[in-house]
């Protein structure tokens, strides 16, 4: 069955990379919009308006980009309904969430089991469940003038942010960059000072694929030892852009935006890969559902050597709770996250560097939003 799975993935996400300029999501035809739309719904597009007043929510810092593209496209259609999205970070936007203070919350990483049951007390006669909802890639931003295309493996990565490689010229980025002049610079590496999804998914990532290098536990909050902390991706990319020698990591939307430059993964593949949409789209389609239920929690795979599969990826969740929502908000709640998984939704944040989710992934998405009560 996995492997039925895998492959299925596998074919979508090539055919959604095969589309020429910015990614569109492959399921951008006729949407199954709510199924329990009200009398008064207004069809907009691939907005359907529900509900109405003030809509709170909090969370990933990672999709804050994407967000704030949602939330134009949602307003300008539902004026009755105001969104209200703080990045806040993951750790603290699933706090918020458990403590019934908003609608629901982005997390980069998937709830743990006892957030889960934690949730039942929130969630009535329910739970709080993982909609996936937007992936990218992780980039691996660095200051360091003269040099381009610079290509660095999970193993150097690792000893870079745990202080083990502190210049720019060590044997091991030499070994990897030939024909590179790199300089003795001292490198300054910088780590979310915050609760991170996105620190839960690089450390995952630097744990599995080069676990002699790194032997932390995965975790949201940052444990190696030294480097320098910064709150949000926002912080970290404007250190790297002021700081000579810095190296961080955020999403992609951050490295472009900021004009940093990003390294270039050698996973054992015949080329290295770069971070782009599309190659972490090819690696996403490596995933497997794994949640039970309604809940769509994904399995990355970050050791995978597929050829442009750019593994250090992370998928952004929206949670909500799967029965037992606030009446005062569901309907907006449902016709928000509804058009987020809609193919105009996907599609409105491919051009800034965000990937679309696999057909049958957002597929499931859709139908579990039409079916929170």
């Amino acid at each position: 069955m996995k492997l039925q799975r895998t492959n299925r993935l596998r074919s979508l996400a090539a055919g959604a990379v095969a589309v020429s300029g910015a990614l569109v999501l492959t399921a951008c035809g006729t949407d199954n919009q709510s199924g329990q739309q009200g009398q008064n719904a207004q069809p907009v597009g691939d907005i359907a308006c529900e509900g109405k007043g003030n809509l709170l929510a909090s969370g990933s810092s990672a999709q804050a980009n994407a967000m704030d593209v949602w939330i134009k496209n949602y307003q300008s259609a539902c004026a009755e309904t105001k969104v209200n999205y703080k990045p806040t970070g993951s750790g603290a936007g699933i706090q918020e969430f458990l403590q019934g203070t908003t609608a629901f919350a982005g997390s980069d990483s998937a709830l743990e089991p006892e957030e889960i049951k934690q949730s039942q007390k929130i969630c009535k006669g329910g739970q709080a469940i993982d909609l996936p909802m937007v992936g990218g890639p992780i980039a691996v931003g660095y200051n360091l003038p003269g040099v381009e295309n610079l290509v660095l493996d999970a193993e150097t990565i690792a000893k870079i942010f745990d202080s083990k490689i502190s210049q720019w010229d060590d044997p091991a980025i030499k070994k990897l960059n030939p024909d590179a002049d790199l300089p003795s610079t001292k490198i300054q590496a910088f780590h979310r000072s915050d609760d991170s999804g996105t620190t839960d998914n690089f450390t995952k990532y630097l744990n599995t694929a080069a676990p002699d290098a790194w032997t932390y536990e995965p975790a949201k909050q940052w444990t190696a030892k030294g480097g320098q902390s910064a709150d949000g991706s926002s912080g970290i990319a404007t250190n790297v852009k002021q700081n000579e020698g810095a190296i961080g990591y955020f999403e992609l939307s951050y490295a472009t935006g900021n004009e940093i430059p990003a390294v270039a993964l050698d996973t054992g593949a015949g080329e290295p890969v770069q971070a782009t949409t599309a190659n972490a789209s090819k690696a996403i389609a490596e995933a497997e559902i794994v949640g039970q239920g309604k809940d769509l929690a994904l399995e990355l795979d970050y050791t995978t050597k597929a050829e442009g599969a750019y593994p250090l990826v992370l998928v952004t969740y929206e949670i909500a709770c799967d029965k037992g929502n606030d009446k005062a908000t569901l309907a907006a709640t449902k016709s928000f996250l509804n058009y987020m998984a809609s193919g105009d939704g996907q599609k409105a944040i491919t051009d800034i560097d965000y990937a679309p989710m696999p057909e049958e992934i957002i597929t499931k998405v859709r139908e579990t939003v039409d079916g929170l009560s």
